[in-house]
């Protein structure tokens, strides 16, 4: 376990990617097997342990220390798991016999019931030293919070066993933890395992966005261009009967959209974006959301917000694997193939007519739907290349839309920023001259350097009015207030929210220190923006 929980420790304090992966790798090959699999599970969110919540948790440390001091232990730390470890009371007279493997561990937990969690939790707790308390606590809440993606997992993978991470996608769906099999052939001491399960991921082609320069060295010929719809992008995959929907990380959404899994009667893969509404009426990103991260869909919602999938390409088609054809080639064949499917849930991503780059760039500034966020260039003889290929594939995204607004909420981080102020809640002006009042209109944790993070961090403890646990409310008013340049995607309207608007993809673009707060911008701004 002391293993595992050094490899948490290492991963949270190396910012670099490369530097993580080489931490990955080092354990897999130093560590035995089932733990490097367990840890490999854990990682990748393919862990289940279903016997401890972090509610029980809570409530196994406020029966060994007074409530009120966990607390403010809590707001201090801003990690449960990193707080609990530290506060977590050694028992009198009781000194560790020996550090737990991970493997006995997850099979203490895996085996407990419902009722026995918290007692099987605590005796395990009471036998770990500090940083395997939190090793252990990480794996029962389930949220690492150490920087490290599934894909970057897979990524190590296939850098431990010198193959493409290709292989290891197209894998990953039909194998199960702790992955002895796909160690073994990753150390060359057994065959490559084989594609047992149907209707497997196929790893996503990415594209790079456009910089400057990127287009003069292009001949507007070479590429088709198509519209970038603001959706998520979605692979749909049906094999021998089974339907998989899948995320472009490859985690499987079937169970969330049942509509229109119920809907992917062929033998075919298809690329595209998942979108709300109906082809003919699409419905905004904030619809959508309705659908997302939801472990059951009632009937109503799925009335109410039906999705549906744009497709892009075809992968494979009747067990013909097409991604070795030219993109042309591959669009021929998928037009053909979607007019064989049901029109309410599948259609076609129209290309865009363009001579050059300039009456594009026209077309991309003024697309013809309220939800398209820029557009696609694709090489008309590219093949279908798992990662970001240089070259093939580019997305040419509209510039954000800005406003400036006033900050009026701090809350702590987490992890590497749980000893900063950095999730910020910012408002804008709205009421009648003399009697304006600032409505808050999104929340923003990303956009600033950390020297910036630094100096919001002082700005809001030398300005704070009032405290709500992790939450500071700061002094904002006409003559006092921090002004943040806001960067949003888009707007959609919103009846959760006081402001009636919900931001897309909102983040810090740039700190005004020298504007006054008076000036930044009210509601009327963002609702003709909405209104346009």
């Amino acid at each position: 376990m002391n293993r595992f929980a050094e490899l948490l420790d290492r991963l949270v304090l190396t910012p670099s990617r490369n530097g993580k992966l080489t931490l990955l790798i080092d354990y897999f090959r130093s560590v035995e097997d089932p733990d490097r699999g367990l840890a490999l599970a854990a990682i990748t969110g393919d862990l289940s342990i279903a016997a401890v919540k972090p509610a029980m948790l809570r409530a196994l440390v406020v029966e060994r220390m007074d409530p009120v001091l966990f607390g403010y232990s809590y707001d201090y730390v801003g990690d449960l798991a990193e707080t609990v470890s530290l506060v977590w009371p050694q028992m009198p007279g009781h000194i560790p016999n020996r550090e737990p493997t991970l493997g006995e561990v997850v099979a203490k937990l895996q085996a407990a019931s419902r009722s026995d969690g918290p007692k099987v939790l605590a005796r395990l707790l009471d036998s770990a030293g500090i940083s395997a308390r939190f090793a252990i606590i990480k794996l029962v809440t389930g949220g690492l919070r150490i920087g490290v993606s599934a894909r970057l997992a897979k990524q190590a993978l296939a850098d431990f066993g010198k193959v493409d991470v290709a292989e290891i996608e197209e894998l990953w769906h039909g194998l199960t933890p702790p992955y002895a099999g796909l160690f073994a052939w990753l150390e060359g001491k057994a065959d490559k395992p084989q594609r047992t399960a149907a209707a497997l991921f196929r790893p996503v082609m990415l594209s790079n966005p456009i910089g400057d320069g990127d287009l003069e060295k292009l001949d507007p010929a070479d590429y088709a261009a198509e519209w970038k719809w603001d959706g998520i992008r979605v692979q749909a995959v049906c094999e021998d009967g089974v339907r998989r929907l899948y995320s472009r990380t490859g985690d499987d959404v079937s169970g969330a959209f049942p509509d229109l899994a119920d809907a992917m009667h062929f033998s075919a893969a298809l690329d595209g974006e998942l979108l709300v509404g109906e082809p003919s009426a699409t419905g905004t990103f904030s619809d959508l959301q309705q659908r997302l991260n939801r472990k059951t869909v009632t009937p109503k919602m799925q009335q109410q917000y039906p999705a549906f999938m744009r497709c892009y390409d075809a992968l494979q088609i009747d067990g013909e694997d097409l991604r070795t054809l030219p993109f042309r080639e591959r669009r021929l064949r998928l037009e053909a193939f979607v007019g064989t499917l049901d029109p309410s849930r599948f259609d076609l991503s129209p290309l865009v007519a363009f001579e050059d780059w300039p009456a594009l760039e026209r077309l991309r500034q003024a697309p013809p739907h309220p939800i398209i966020e820029g557009v696609m260039l694709k090489r008309w003889d590219s093949p279908y290349l798992a990662g970001r290929p240089k070259g093939p594939w580019f997305k040419w995204k509209r510039d954000p839309h800005t406003v400036d607004a006033v900050l009026m909420y701090a809350q702590r981080g987490h992890g590497k920023r749980s000893s900063f102020y950095s999730d910020y809640t910012f408002g804008v002006w709205s009421g009648p001259e003399g009697a304006e009042e600032l409505v808050p209109v999104g929340k923003a944790y990303f956009g600033f350097t950390d020297e910036e993070l630094k100096q919001i961090d002082k700005y809001v403890r030398d300005n704070t009015v009032e405290r709500f646990g992790p939450v500071r409310s700061v002094r904002a008013d006409r003559t006092n207030g921090l002004v943040l340049e806001v960067a949003f995607e888009g707007l959609n309207r919103s009846t959760r929210h006081k402001s009636g608007v919900a931001m897309r993809f909102p983040r810090i673009s740039r700190l005004r220190w020298d504007k006054p707060a008076a000036e930044a911008d009210r509601i009327e701004t963002l609702q003709a923006l909405l209104d346009a």
